[in-house]
C-alpha cells in the first residue's frame, strides 16, 4: 500500500469517496462537494450525499463567514475538532458555551437545557456568528425561535444526532432559515453528531483558507 504520509492516506482517501460516489450515480453540486467529500470521509456513511441540504448559496457564504468570523459550537468534541491552523490563517474564533458557569446558572434558574441558554447567550455576544450544533436538537429550536425573533447568524450548521426532537428540530429550523433567508447546512433524519459538525466547519474553514489539498495543511 505505501501510504504512511497523513497527507497522503487523505488524498487516497478523497480518491475513493469520488470513485465510490460516482459508482453509486452520485454527482454533488461543485460547491457542496468539499462539505459532502470531508463529511462522508469523517464518517464513511455515503448516505450524508443525500441527507445534508443546502439552502441557496449557503456553502459560499459559509466559507466568506469563516474570513475573521467566530464559530460558535454546542459542544466542546466539536470545538476541539475544527482546525486551529485554518482559524488561525482566517483569523477566526470559536467558542462553546456549554461548561460556562454563568451558563449552567441560568439553565438551573430557568428550568431549561444549558443548550439553551448557551445558544443565548451566544447570539448576544455573536449575533453574526457560524452556529454549529451537532448534538442538542434544543439548541437549532431555540436558534429557530431566536431567528424567528429578528436573529441573523451567517450560517445555521444543524446536524444534531439522535431519537428525541432530533428531525423535528433539524425540519424548524430549515424551515425558519428559508423562510428568513439565513444560510443553512442541514443534515436531515436521525444522523449527525459533534464530528459531522466539526467537518463542515472544516471543509468551510479549508475552502476559504485555500487549504483543501491537505498538503497546504503542513
Amino acid at each position: 500500500m505505501g501510504y504512511t504520509k497523513p497527507a497522503d492516506i487523505e488524498r487516497e482517501s478523497m480518491s475513493i469517496i469520488e470513485r465510490e460516489l460516482a459508482e453509486r450515480g452520485i454527482a454533488p453540486p461543485p460547491e457542496h462537494a468539499a462539505i459532502v467529500k470531508r463529511v462522508i470521509h469523517t464518517t464513511a456513511d455515503f448516505d450524508y450525499a443525500a441527507a445534508l441540504h443546502f439552502t441557496k448559496g449557503a456553502a459560499q457564504r459559509g466559507a466568506e463567514a469563516m474570513r475573521g468570523g467566530v464559530i460558535v459550537t454546542d459542544t466542546n468534541m466539536a470545538r476541539a475538532g475544527v482546525s486551529r491552523r485554518a482559524l488561525k490563517k482566517l483569523g477566526g474564533e470559536i467558542f462553546c458555551y456549554m461548561a460556562d458557569e454563568t451558563v449552567s446558572a441560568a439553565a438551573r434558574e430557568r428550568g431549561v437545557t444549558r443548550a439553551v441558554a448557551a445558544m443565548e447567550r451566544a447570539v448576544t455576544e455573536h449575533a453574526n456568528a457560524v452556529f454549529a450544533v451537532g448534538n442538542a436538537p434544543t439548541a437549532l429550536l431555540r436558534l429557530a425561535e431566536m431567528i424567528d425573533a429578528g436573529a441573523r447568524p451567517a450560517l445555521i450548521i444543524g446536524v444534531p444526532v439522535g431519537f428525541v426532537n432530533v428531525v423535528e428540530s433539524k425540519e424548524r429550523i430549515w424551515e425558519v432559515c428559508e423562510r428568513c433567508g439565513v444560510p443553512a447546512i442541514v443534515a436531515m433524519g436521525r444522523k449527525g453528531g459533534s464530528g459531522v459538525a466539526a467537518a463542515i466547519c472544516n471543509a468551510l474553514l479549508y475552502t476559504a483558507a485555500g487549504m483543501l489539498d491537505p498538503s497546504d495543511r503542513q
